[in-house]
């Protein structure tokens, strides 16, 4: 899963220091809120989880809400500011890898410096690989507040065996590339046999994006499809430089986490 966030700048915070005694979750259910120590939240079923706080819309906030829909999971997902979304797209650019997403997952009460504080992680994603916690937070507005409650989530996810970090931005093209990619990451139709056709140009050697598409027999239709194909990794590119006619397009390496920069 690591490879995923080869485009992005993550700070994995230290666990907190000392134990966990007298901290407690609590998530939202159907039927209600449930808590628990932190010490029995790994035995927790995920799958009942709903957002422990809802996402909610007013005039004049300065936070961008909203429901982000992810092709790995099938459905809409909640978040609470354009950095979370973004990192939602990047998620959903894993594929299979995800298998479950939750906005909010758990609202953590600790204790630091004798004093109790509440901490509500961003993102909660069930993977193939593991599962994973996460904060969002720009690294320019990173407070002293904010890394006690980070400290105190990555000691939540040491002691369940989660792995914990907080995504602080992006790498330069990363971003642009991974949306350009995501315009054509819903089924498409392929009547005219667009991606054979690409599949095949691009296994004879690395090409030109602009060239591969002229391979087809419809460019235009080409590109619609080549972008597809990336999205899903049958083809692959280096998105640690710009997305453009000139990059260069090949067949993608056996099945893996999706790889974000060369």
């Amino acid at each position: 899963m690591e490879e995923l966030f080869v485009g992005l700048d993550l700070a994995v915070t230290p666990p907190a220091a000392g134990g966990v005694r007298g901290w407690t979750v609590a998530w939202r259910t159907n039927e209600g809120v449930v808590s628990c120590s932190v010490r029995d939240l790994g035995a927790m079923p995920l799958a009942v989880m709903r957002p422990v706080r809802r996402f909610a819309w007013s005039a004049r906030q300065r936070h961008r809400p909203g429901l982000q829909f992810m092709v790995s999971t099938g459905r809409h997902h909640g978040f609470e500011s354009l950095a979370e979304q973004r990192l939602l797209l990047a998620l959903d650019f894993a594929g299979e890898v995800v298998v479950q997403v939750l906005g909010q997952p758990f609202r953590l009460r600790f204790t630091v410096g004798g004093q109790r504080r509440d901490h509500v992680p961003d993102v909660l994603a069930v993977t193939r690989c593991g599962v994973w916690l996460f904060d969002v937070r720009p690294a320019d507005r990173v407070s002293v507040k904010d890394m006690a409650g980070f400290a105190a989530a990555a000691r939540v996810a040491t002691e369940v065996g989660w792995r914990y970090a907080v995504v602080t931005g992006w790498r330069p093209n990363v971003l642009a590339g991974v949306e350009a990619l995501s315009a054509q990451r819903r089924p498409l139709d392929d009547p005219l046999g667009m991606q054979a056709q690409l599949l095949t140009a691009a296994a004879a050697r690395p090409m030109r994006f602009s060239a591969l598409a002229t391979a087809t027999s419809v460019p235009a239709i080409g590109r619609a499809h080549a972008l597809h194909l990336l999205w899903h990794r049958r083809l692959e590119v280096d998105l640690s430089r710009p997305l453009g006619d000139a990059t260069l397009v090949r067949t993608a390496a056996p099945v893996g986490p999706a790889v974000m920069a060369g």
